[in-house]
């Protein structure tokens, strides 16, 4: 049976993005250890599973992208969650706040990379889709054989898997910024989930990754 890991960057008071899915901050204390410590996560899942705003996001910005990471994103299988479907070809004016600040990061001057023609290309094909229900569908992806299932968000989406007690293991990536509001990982919980650390380490831009499991 495999195991379902939850990856989020979260900040210290325990966002995992703005009021507005902000995402900026994340990237200012992104130093070569917490990439490395990334890669390393993203190559060792057997498929990338999230919500439908993230899909779109990562969707418009993966597939184009000559970042470090865009490989495992792209050659991963991939799975989204969603009960209203997908939209084909949407304007590149419904792209997310996320999907804005991750290309935003890779510009100058604030110049988003992709261009209206570039996003209308960019749907993961082959991904699978799936609208049932989410503890079911979970349950049966953990019955399947290989790699581990890699959950990204958004932030609702990863909501859900924790207050389920869907997760079974936490990889949070803490960045060294309070934002003092925004969406929580943890809200809607009936109560409380108890955690052991099982694994740490801290890099030199401030940022620390914690691997949590729930106990039995």
């Amino acid at each position: 049976m495999r195991k379902l890991i939850l990856k989020m960057s979260i900040s210290v008071d325990g966002f995992v993005c703005g009021p507005d899915g902000e995402l900026d901050w994340i990237f200012k204390s992104y130093d070569s250890g917490a990439t490395d410590w990334t890669m390393k996560t993203l190559w060792n899942a057997g498929i990338h599973i999230m919500g439908s705003r993230t899909f779109r996001d990562m969707a418009a910005h993966w597939p184009t992208s000559d970042e470090v990471f865009a490989a495992p994103m792209n050659e991963i299988p991939k799975a989204v969650f969603t009960k209203k479907g997908l939209i084909k070809s949407p304007s590149i004016e419904s792209i997310t706040a996320a999907s804005k600040d991750t290309s935003r990061s890779n510009g100058v001057n604030g110049t988003i990379l992709l261009n209206d023609k570039q996003f209308k290309k960019t749907n993961w094909e082959g991904s699978e889709v799936i609208g049932g229900d989410l503890a079911k569908e979970i349950g049966r992806m953990k019955q399947q054989l290989g790699k581990d299932i890699l959950a990204h968000g958004g932030a609702r989406f990863a909501q859900n898997l924790v207050s389920l007690g869907l997760v079974d293991e936490y990889r949070l990536l803490i960045h060294p910024i309070v934002l003092g509001t925004g969406l929580p990982l943890f809200s809607g919980l009936t109560a409380p989930v108890h955690l052991k650390l099982v694994d740490k380490e801290t890099f030199d831009s401030g940022a620390a990754a914690h691997i949590y499991q729930p106990y039995q």
